[in-house]
């Protein structure tokens, strides 16, 4: 859970910045001439009091007026037009305030952060990115926790999951902003029909519908990728890696998802990434088990897009396939936080809030972290912001920990050893296991 720090909100309360905030708060606090006003009880006291007041309210003015002008540089490397419109949601609403936030696209935004994530003079005041990053740099001492600069209850609507995802040993450093999960992803026009509502009627279906030797599929997912077997293992109890940094590969869950996905596997293309998104973006594989990122290719494609969510599909466990959730999140450097603590809150609280959410929903197709954005007629309306949206109420977050960064290899040497030479599944199983535990001692 959170570790709330509210030291800052009476600054804000008392200042005034909080003009934006709070209804009223310019008129209300400065009571002395009307007391005075009160107690005289004549004419004359009441209009020196109300001039008295003016003068206050005049001098309120002036210094809103002249505040000093503030930046909040924030680093990515997402899509440029998406930030942009982002930037202008807080900056609309900022600017009387005379904060602006920008964002500056950047290569290797993990590498830099870990460059300059002590640098006042040349590194960000904040960065988004993808939350699995935040164990190392939280392990670095150089994040400021948002429990400091932003009220829990101003993220009492965010999905769980988001929260969780930007929590590491209890405390919360970073504000979610939004997600995104595997989908079951179909091609309407050559789906035949009814979905299944099991991967076992799902396997049926795959086997009635694949000709391997003739390279078409009625499902293409990278078979050998632990990311995107994460569904089969999460769903069946087990885990690539727990949250003590324990690694899981020979885990009977692990194991028991494995061997189940090998059949899958043998109905598909043994292909990456780019292999088996052309497969369905050529019209040779019915659907594909992919994200969002996805969409553009499949849009330019012509292909008219179904979307389920994978927990629509029960394992023979009785499970749902719950894939990982990858978070994408603002974290704010220590540095930062000492000098320009209270116009980081408010660009926190501006982002926080539904409208942010909606505007990446309506023009980005990006699942927003405030579950309230989904009340939104036309975000309402969206299969596949819905679809993980539901998705969402299952999913884990990818783990954060440092100890994640390497596990990648060994969970996906064993896939391929399992679905691709086939080896024994249980000494394979604690080979990579021997392999991921070597692998963490290196690193530590």
């Amino acid at each position: 859970m959170r570790k709330n720090g509210k030291t800052g909100l009476s600054l804000l309360l008392a200042g005034a910045l909080t003009a934006g905030m709070l209804t009223g708060c310019g008129q209300n606090g400065q009571n002395a001439a009307s007391d005075a006003g009160n107690t005289a009880g004549t004419s004359a006291d009441s209009a020196e009091s109300a001039a008295a007041q003016a003068s206050v309210n005049d001098q309120d003015s002036d210094t809103q007026t002249s505040r000093e002008a503030v930046t909040i540089t924030a680093w990515h490397d997402n899509d440029e037009s998406m930030m942009n419109a982002l930037a202008d949601v807080v900056n609309a609403k900022l600017a009387d305030e005379n904060i602006t936030l920008r964002f500056e696209k950047k290569p290797d935004v993990t590498g830099q952060i870990k460059l300059y994530g002590t640098d006042a003079a040349n590194g960000p005041d904040m960065y988004l990115f993808a939350h699995d990053s935040l164990g190392a740099f939280a392990e670095m001492g150089i994040l400021e926790p948002v429990g400091n600069l932003i009220d829990a209850d101003k993220e009492k609507d965010f999905i769980p999951m988001t929260i969780e995802a930007a929590t590491y040993k209890d405390e919360q450093y970073l504000m979610p902003v939004y997600y995104e999960t595997l989908l079951f992803m179909y091609n309407k026009a050559l789906w035949d029909g009814d979905m299944p509502s099991t991967t076992e009627e799902l396997y049926d279906y795959m086997a009635a519908n694949t000709d391997v030797n003739a390279g078409t599929y009625a499902l293409v997912n990278q078979h050998s990728t632990s990311y995107n077997i994460a569904p089969f293992i999460n769903g069946f109890g087990g885990y690539i890696i727990d949250k003590d940094g324990t690694p899981g590969l020979n885990a009977p869950g692990t194991k028991e998802a494995v061997n189940y996905n090998r059949k899958f596997a043998q109905l598909q293309a043994d292909g990456d990434y780019n292999t088996v998104t052309a497969l369905f973006n050529e019209g040779k594989a019915a659907a594909i088990i992919g994200g969002p990122w996805l969409v553009s290719g499949i849009r330019d494609a012509g292909i008219d897009l179904g979307i389920k969510s994978l927990c629509d599909f029960t394992l023979p466990n009785g499970e749902v396939m719950i894939p990982y959730s990858g978070v994408q999140c603002l974290g704010v450097l220590k540095y930062a936080a000492e000098s320009k603590k209270e116009a980081l809150t408010r660009v926190l609280e501006v982002l926080a809030e539904p409208e942010a959410g909606i505007t990446l929903a309506k023009e980005f197709n990006c699942a927003p972290a405030n579950s309230k954005a989904y009340e939104d007629a036309d975000v309402a309306a969206n299969e596949m912001i819905l679809a993980m949206e539901k998705t969402a109420q299952k999913a884990v977050p990818m783990p954060n920990i440092p100890e994640m960064s390497v596990m990648w290899g060994p969970a996906e040497s064993l896939l391929a050893a399992v679905n691709k030479s086939g080896e024994d599944l249980d000494s394979a199983a604690d080979k990579y296991q021997e392999e991921a535990l070597q692998a963490i001692a290196d690193m530590q």
